[in-house]
């Protein structure tokens, strides 16, 4: 029997701590010494990371966008990274927020969370705002499969105000969202009690983390918006809860911040650059558990 991905998760972060580290290959972040910006770089880039988050972090994000921008030698580098993240059994979160109805949003979720995809990945983030019915195919796929699916709810972009928390019979409708998911978040519960069904509650508001907390449940959290957007780590776990003396409840995402540290792109070795990436790593990495033990 598979495991659940909320089991398996969560047993990563109480081993690591809460990061995980964004994969996106922005053409301007990517150090020479990979390559002309392109797929073939993004390809040896994002494998050179997993290379230094290697038994270190509890899941991997790649951006599916910024590999899709050179077509099907884009798709075919993000297949690579994610092959070989499940090679070494690193978690895959793969960010494409898909959403669509019917017969179109179970391809999607085949495509990715199904046995036979050829862009392995453990979860997939989906937007909600077709409707529920749009999330329903990528649920069922998770359920049969042990795999996880991840809500938009209150994102971490300024932006997110037009319409998340315009408010509706008196709540903000991201706490409709969350409501609405609770029947999908009790399927995809495991036996450590955290569910696989979860939800994007931004850093940069860690107010409505917390009222996210409250209407979501036992839904784990995906939380953008540390490092390079602004937020802290006290910030970032905000929508954490107080379990076994320490806060948890999700995962705290860093691209730039970690991935394109200070000084990585000049970096004039492969030594140099992996030093970096590695002092970035444990900095986040150390500031993400002080603030589970506040």
């Amino acid at each position: 029997m598979k495991t659940n991905f909320a089991d398996r998760l969560i047993e990563r972060v109480r081993a690591h701590g809460p990061l995980c580290v964004g994969i996106d290959p922005h053409p301007s972040l990517i150090p020479s010494q990979f390559g002309p910006p392109g797929p073939d770089a993004a390809a040896s880039w994002g494998l050179a990371l997993l290379e230094r988050v290697a038994g270190k972090v509890a899941v991997v994000k790649p951006q599916a966008g910024l590999f899709e921008r050179w077509g099907s030698k884009g798709l075919a580098a993000l297949e690579r990274v994610c092959s070989a993240a499940a090679a070494q059994d690193t978690l895959v979160l793969l960010d494409a927020k898909r959403g669509d109805i019917g017969t179109t949003a179970e391809g999607y979720a085949e495509g990715y969370l199904g046995a036979g995809s050829s862009c392995p990945c453990d979860a997939i983030t989906v937007n909600p705002y077709m409707g529920v019915e749009t999330i329903e195919p990528f649920v069922a796929v998770a359920e049969r499969e042990a795999k996880g699916v991840v809500v938009l709810a209150r994102t971490s972009n300024p932006g997110s105000k037009d319409f998340q928390s315009k408010l509706i019979d008196g709540r903000p409708l991201y706490l409709h969202v969350a409501s609405s998911l609770l029947p999908m978040i009790a399927r995809l519960r495991g036996a450590s009690g955290w569910s696989g069904l979860m939800l994007v509650a931004g850093a940069t508001g860690p107010e409505d983390a917390a009222a996210l907390r409250e209407a979501a449940g036992d839904a784990l959290f995906l939380v953008p918006g540390y490092g390079a957007q602004g937020a802290g780590a006290a910030e970032a776990v905000a929508g954490f809860v107080k379990r076994g003396g320490i806060r948890e409840g999700g995962v705290v995402n860093a691209s730039r911040s970690v991935a394109s540290p200070k000084g990585a792109l000049e970096a004039a070795t492969a030594a140099e650059w992996c030093r970096l990436v590695d002092t970035a790593i444990a900095a986040a990495q150390a500031e993400l558990v002080a603030a589970t033990k506040a």
